[in-house]
């Protein structure tokens, strides 16, 4: 695979866990297909050990494309073959975090590049326009078009997700202040214009947080 541009890794890492709260799906689940993931990026075989499971920020980013297409039945090696002729087209390692994927990526599928692997499928189709195009609506591209910054709950929802800061933990709007330490401060009984005030942030914001928490446990 070629790997002209982007090559560099954000210095993050999220595990299973993180990435099930951080998208929002369910954790067994993931933990499932990431597995399928890691093996294709490695091209091994299930009886090949098991994969580091962990990932980066642009892989985070990835999974949820991955996730979407393999809950509406499209096989693995499907998907990673077609990940990987997109690697060689975009020239990057990340083509399922890439504003043109995630913003166009009707017409990028589509290409005469990808042959017959993927062209006629309505399942990718309908996913992209139903799934991936409104998540791309919470990704903040860079200038070199990978995703930079994600807001899992929406643009509207102060949490962010952002390699640059905190270690990629979710942290509150533009500050460094970690929202799982403000939430942990709400649950300790202190009210929510105390948690504001504490950590100097607005109400909105603390509501923002315990939302965010609140959801992982419904």
């Amino acid at each position: 695979m070629k790997a002209n541009k982007n090559s560099r890794r954000p210095n993050t890492t999220y595990s299973v866990e993180d990435i099930a709260i951080i998208l929002d799906l369910p954790e067994a689940q993931v933990k499932q297909w990431m597995r399928e993931y890691k093996k294709g990026q490695l091209g091994t075989g299930e009886s090949e050990g098991e994969p580091d499971l962990a990932a980066d920020f642009h892989t985070l980013i990835e999974f949820y494309t991955f996730y979407q297409l393999r809950a509406q039945g499209v096989w693995p090696s499907k998907i990673n073959n077609a990940r990987e002729i997109l690697a060689d087209m975009l020239h990057t390692n990340y083509p399922f975090a890439t504003a043109s994927i995630l913003t166009d990526g009707k017409s990028v599928f589509y290409n005469a590049e990808l042959g017959e692997l993927i062209k006629a499928d309505q399942t990718l189709q309908l996913t992209i326009q139903q799934v991936v195009e409104p998540f791309c609506k919470r990704i903040e591209f860079g200038d070199d078009s990978l995703a930079a910054k994600l807001y899992p709950q929406g643009r509207e929802s102060a949490i962010q997700i952002d390699p640059t800061r905190q270690s990629g933990r979710p942290v509150v709007g533009d500050t460094e202040v970690l929202s799982q330490a403000v939430f942990e401060l709400f649950l300790h009984g202190n009210s929510i214009s105390t948690v504001a005030e504490r950590f100097n942030i607005t109400t909105k914001e603390v509501e923002d947080v315990i939302v965010f928490y609140e959801k992982q446990s419904a």
